[in-house]
Parts: structure tokens; sequence; C-alpha cells
């Protein structure tokens, strides 16, 4: 097959979907609409309430109809289109915590629902990681759990979710990041796991994914030996056209993390890393979370081109990337011809975070809860990781404070805590609010001095509960806004 070489640039721009920065698009996006851009990327930065990303993305269809609108909205601590005030759903965590794939169905279906209202055409979940190491520092309460199954049946019903809602689905990421302490933003993780582990653990839930029609994978900036000893996921062509493709029957759209993350940008260049992706058999490049320009997306666009003229990336791939490209923008075009039903007249969130919630208590401090009086909240803050971003507020001293009017919250971080962090509280109750407690030890120290103190504290967790500990302890599974109000009603007795 050849093509001419004027059309190149076009293709190029087709497989890319680069971010943006500001709430309307700005020029060059628009330009390169018009030049054959097949998709962009919305982040928080982009994203003021739903009525703005919706006129946003009428400007974005004005110049090209069929534009991939993608966002990266887990409905969880991962938020873009609620991140100036958190989630009104729990996440993936308490979902799995609950395991009813009928409601984990309905969440993902309101969500798609609204997000098809704003205009919004892929999104870049579920997150289908097994997070089979508790000390994962960038999946944690991004996944549906530890047990593969549990994580497969999970995913499947996210995916028919979100799709009946009229968006496209994205499981990610491939081929599983739940079993690794290294960020890839940062580095690049390293999975040990033989082959037998990967199929009974890591790759059940994109088998699942898959079976359930996803019509996108993202794959996970990942060395896994036993896959490929060589090359990330992203760049292998083992694992996204043999395994992926030829095993497991996937034949929609490959994309791949942000290209710009150091896992890979640092071994093989930003352009380097995307013409090896493309060259791989990923369909779709993501770019923007750091770079977010003309110039980023120009440089891509060049290298691809350069490329197929040097003869190291096929034309023909090229092309039936583009042509996958387009079949999901046709897809993404019939979704919302087809319209949908309308959002959940209930506020079907607010009732998974409550279904999430689990209370551990000792026998002696079964009247512990719930409080009768104003509360001292203590909130210890960790380092957050790129995906969730620093914007997002969280906690439960706001809505604890609604029901238990005069209610105080202080939060602190590493190495601000004092030597008594509950020193405040006085003869008030003490609660003790922490994220993925078992893995911050400045945390666990802070309270254990706290508890010392005053044995009588309510600790709640807000990530994953691998440490319980205190005579009352709270669970939540998540630390969205609707996990945050369900642990409050808890507490306060409102329910």
């Amino acid at each position: 097959m050849t093509t001419p070489a004027g059309h190149l640039p076009a293709l190029a721009a087709a497989v890319l979907q680069p971010g943006f920065v500001g709430t309307t698009p700005p020029p060059w996006v628009c330009r390169w609409l018009g030049a054959g851009l097949g998709g962009v990327v919305l982040f928080a930065r982009n994203v003021v309430d739903p009525a703005q990303v919706a006129a946003l993305t009428a400007t974005l269809r004005a110049e090209r109809p069929d534009v991939i609108v993608a966002i990266d909205e887990e409905a969880g601590d991962v938020t873009r289109l609620e991140s100036t005030h958190g989630s009104s759903r729990p996440g993936n965590f308490a979902l799995g915590a609950v395991d009813d794939p009928e409601l984990t169905e309905a969440v993902a279906r309101d969500l798609g629902v609204e997000l098809a209202a704003a205009g919004v055409t892929l999104n870049y979940a579920p997150d289908a990681d097994v997070n089979s190491n508790p000390d994962n520092p960038v999946i944690g309460v991004r996944s549906f759990g530890a047990d593969p199954a549990l994580v497969a049946r999970q995913t499947a019903a996210w995916v028919r979710g979100l799709q009946a809602g009229g968006v496209a689905a994205c499981a990610k990421h491939f081929p599983g990041h739940g079993d690794t302490r290294v960020d890839s933003h940062h580095d690049l993780p390293r999975i040990t796991a033989d082959r037998d582990r990967l199929d009974a653990c890591e790759l059940a839930p994109f088998r699942a994914a898959v079976a359930a029609g996803v019509q996108a994978v993202m794959t996970g900036h990942l060395l896994v030996p036993a896959l490929d000893p060589q090359l990330p996921a992203t760049l292998s062509q083992r694992i996204l056209g043999g395994l992926l493709r030829d095993e497991m029957g996937f034949s929609g759209v490959v994309v791949t993390d942000a290209i710009e993350m150091r896992a890979v940008a640092e071994r093989y260049g930003f352009a380097g890393a995307t013409v090896r992706a493309l060259a791989a058999g990923a369909d779709a490049i993501c770019i923007g979370g750091e770079r977010a320009d003309e110039q980023a997306a120009r440089e891509l666009r060049d290298a691809i081109v350069a490329a197929v003229v040097s003869g190291d990336l096929p034309e023909e791939r090229l092309a039936e990337a583009a042509k996958r490209v387009g079949q999901l923008a046709a897809w993404t075009m019939a979704a919302r011809t087809a319209g949908s039903a309308g959002r959940d007249s209930t506020d079907v969130g607010l009732v998974a975070a409550r279904r999430a919630v689990r209370v551990t208590a000792s026998r002696t401090a079964t009247d512990a809860l719930p409080l009768t009086r104003a509360a001292y909240v203590v909130e210890f803050e960790p380092l957050r990781n790129i995906a969730i971003g620093a914007e997002t507020p969280w906690g439960i001293g706001a809505p604890l404070g609604e029901l238990l009017p005069g209610t105080s919250t202080v939060r602190y971080a590493e190495p601000d805590v004092p030597v008594d962090p509950g020193a405040g509280a006085g003869a008030r109750p003490l609660v003790l609010v922490v994220r993925d407690l078992h893995r911050h030890d400045w945390m666990r120290s802070a309270v254990q001095r706290a508890l010392a103190a005053r044995p009588d504290a309510v600790v709640v967790e807000l990530g994953v509960p691998e440490l319980v500990t205190g005579s009352v302890h709270l669970a939540t599974h998540g630390a969205t806004r609707a996990s945050g109000r369900a642990a409050a009603e808890v507490l306060a007795g409102a329910r």
C-alpha cells in the first residue's frame, strides 16, 4: 500500500490525542482538527463545570464532528470532571468492596450519561489493574481490589455501564500495573510474575473487558519479562500484537498511557517512544498531562512522518492505526446519536458510597458510635501521586461539621505533625483520618501517639484498609466527596 507523502501529516495527526491548556480550545487545536487531528484529551485544567465542558466540546465538534474527546475520569479519587469539589461517586475500590455488578453498572452508566451530555466520547477508564501489592504507590483505591475474579467481574460491569451511557470505555493499564512499588510517571516498573501468574491475575480483568466489548485498551509503561524481557509493554509488539490482539482477540483501539511519562520518555525519548509504540501496535498516542502545547504535538507528528519516510515505521501500520481511530470515532458518533434515557433519578453514587463503608469495633467500644457532639478531626495528608492531582479536595471534616455543628478540623502533613496531634480535642470526640496508613511510617507513628493518649479515638481510613487500628475503625475504600459524606453520616448516626 502506498499513500502520497502529502497525506502523511494528516495520517500522523489522526493518531494523536494531545492535551491543551485552557477552558476553551486554543487556536492551534482548532486548526489541527481541520488538518486531520483525530482527538484531544481533557484534564482538570480544562474543566470548570459540565456546561463549560459542553461548550468547549461543541467548539471542537464544529471543527470536526467526529473528533474523539477523551477524559481521564475514573469517578473516584482520580476525577477531572469534579476535580474542584471531589467526585460524587465512590470509585473502584469502594465498588469492589460492595461487589454488586448491577450497582457498578448503574454507577458507570450514570457517569457515561453525564460525560456524553458534556460532549466527552472516550473515557480513559476503568482501571482494570489488580491491586495485588498493597504497597503500590499509584494504583491503590483506583483498583476494584486484590482478587482477580472480583476485579474481572467489576471491570466488565463498569465497561457495560459506561458504554450503555454513550461513552467508549478504555481498560487500563495493560497488561496490569497492580503488582509494583514503582510509579511509571517517574520510572519504569518491573513486573516479575511468570506467565501462569499473569494469566491467573493481571490479565484476567482485561480478558473480561474484551469480552464485555470494551472499545479501547490503554497500555501501561511496564517491563514484564515473562512477556517481553527487553521492551516495556507500550513499545512491545509481543505484548500489543501477540498477546492483546492475537491471543485475547481485541480489535479496538490501543491507546498509550501519556507518552511523556518518564518510564518510556527518559529511555527512548519523547518522539522515539511515540514511533516505537506505533510500530509495536498502538493506535493512538496520549499526550498532554505534562506537555500540552502545539510544539509537543508538532514534534510527534513530524517524528511519525519522518519514521514512515525513513522506513522505521511501516506506512501500512500507521494507516491501520488511523483507521482504527476512525472506527472508534464512528462508534462514538453512533453512541451519541442513539442517546440515552437520562441519569439515574437516585443519587446512585452516594448510595454506592454508603454501602462501601465498613466499621470494625472492639467489644469494649460498641457504644462509641454515633458521636453525640461536635468532634475534633485530625486529617493526615500524604503526598498524592500525579494521577490523583493536588487540586482535588478530600476529607470528612466538612461534611461532619454539617451534621455535628461546631466540629473543627486540622490537617497535618509530614514533617509538620506535632508530638500529640490530637491535643486540641480536649474532651471532644477525636477522629483521626488517614489515607493508606500502612504505607506511611510518619502517619502511623502520629496515629499511634494519638491513640496512646486517646484510646477512644475513631480512625477513619480513606485509602486501602490494609492496617486496621484503634478501638473503632471505619473504612470508606476511597477519598471521594461521596465517600467522605458516607463516613460522616456513620459517625454522626445520620443513617
